[in-house]
């Protein structure tokens, strides 16, 4: 039985419900640990029309992306204003603090916005990382060149997942995941969009990346010359992250996918066909069956329409018959932790 290194998953990941009140203020975490995190996505929960709002300790504060559009960077001096020791502060913007409104902020930790530089190298883009190694995440900055190139990530393990925007164009979110298709180099997923996956050598350069490096070809979308993009990597530690692959099975008694601990958080993503990226986490819903959701790539409210999913101690059981379980489908999923479903000391967290 398979061990984690990371025994309270709340040092690098949580997840915060507030109410708005379009004042200034600071949002606390109330996990185990104290998380000071890197990138915060928040999303108003209650009313149609309301982006997803992404923030990052390497861009800085004041600088939003949406994951449900197209849009370049937008400069948001209200938005997230500080990255705290417990938590994120937040201005007056309506999109994040709109009064009486629901939210949630899901947030990861880095390295404390301390970035490690490169300079460009012939094809290879300038930038920087900063990297959380013990929990597989890290944030890349880069300057595209035009031309196939690598781009160092910081892990010292290989991504299984990489999100990219062009932070200074109208593109689309190029997304890497590996279990997308037996050759997932050749191929791409797009965060704001319901596409299935397609086959595409200008994203990866039909490249995989390796322990150090991650290869973007020529699609604007990852790689123009000149031009500012951010990436999100992250490779899966065991008892905290998982990233991989199932087929649904259209049945009330639906497949089960082991991730060897109790999930918090999880995205699924049917690539066979069209299907938004749905998203379900334990505190909108803290206990089974999980039907709350928000999708990526819309800004719609939060939607409840049948049981989802059972968050389980070892992975989670789909439930319903719609997504993330139809028929055939073939689906990639993300997931981190609750609690690791044995500890570093070899305990099951249920002796606990």
């Amino acid at each position: 039985m398979a061990y984690t290194t990371i025994d309270d998953p709340s040092a690098h990941f949580q997840i915060a419900l507030y109410t708005g009140n379009q004042t200034a203020r600071s949002i606390t975490n109330d996990g185990n640990s104290d998380l000071q995190p890197d990138w915060v996505w928040d999303k108003n929960r209650d009313s149609a029309g309301y982006h997803h709002n992404a923030y990052d300790s390497s861009r800085g504060v004041g600088k939003q992306l949406r994951p449900n559009t197209i849009e370049a960077e937008i400069s948001q001096a209200q938005g997230v204003t500080a990255f705290n020791s417990d938590g994120f502060s937040l201005g007056t913007d309506d999109s994040s603090n709109e009064t009486s409104s629901e939210y949630v902020a899901w947030q990861w930790k880095a390295n404390g916005g301390s970035r490690t530089t490169n300079a460009e190298d012939g094809n290879n883009p300038a930038g920087g990382y900063q990297a959380n190694t013990t929990a597989g995440f890290s944030i890349v900055d880069y300057v595209g060149t035009g031309a196939a190139g690598t781009m160092a990530h910081g892990l010292g393990a290989v991504p299984s997942l990489i999100i990219i925007k062009n932070r200074d164009e109208t593109d689309s979110w190029g997304v890497y995941h590996s279990a997308n298709t037996s050759a997932p180099e050749t191929d791409y997923l797009v965060f704001n969009e319901v596409d299935a996956t397609a086959d595409d050598a200008t994203y990866w350069n039909d490249t995989a990346p390796t322990s150090s490096v991650f290869t973007v070809a020529t699609a604007h979308n990852v790689n123009a010359d000149a031009e500012n993009y951010i990436a999100y990597c992250f490779t899966p530690i065991q008892g905290y992250s998982k990233f991989g692959s199932y087929t649904g099975n259209g049945n009330a008694d639906g497949a089960f996918i082991y991730t060897g601990f109790k999930p918090a958080f999880v995205i699924a993503k049917k690539t066979n066909s069209t299907a938004g990226w749905l998203m379900l986490d334990n505190k909108r819903e803290p206990s089974n069956a999980i039907a709350k959701f928000v999708e990526v790539c819309e800004s719609g409210a939060e939607a409840s329409s049948s049981d989802r999913v059972d968050f389980l101690s070892n992975g989670f059981k789909c439930r319903g018959t719609v997504q993330p379980n139809v028929s055939n489908g073939t689906y990639i999923y993300l997931a981190f932790a609750e609690s690791p479903f044995v500890t570093s000391g070899g305990v099951p967290c249920t002796a606990r």
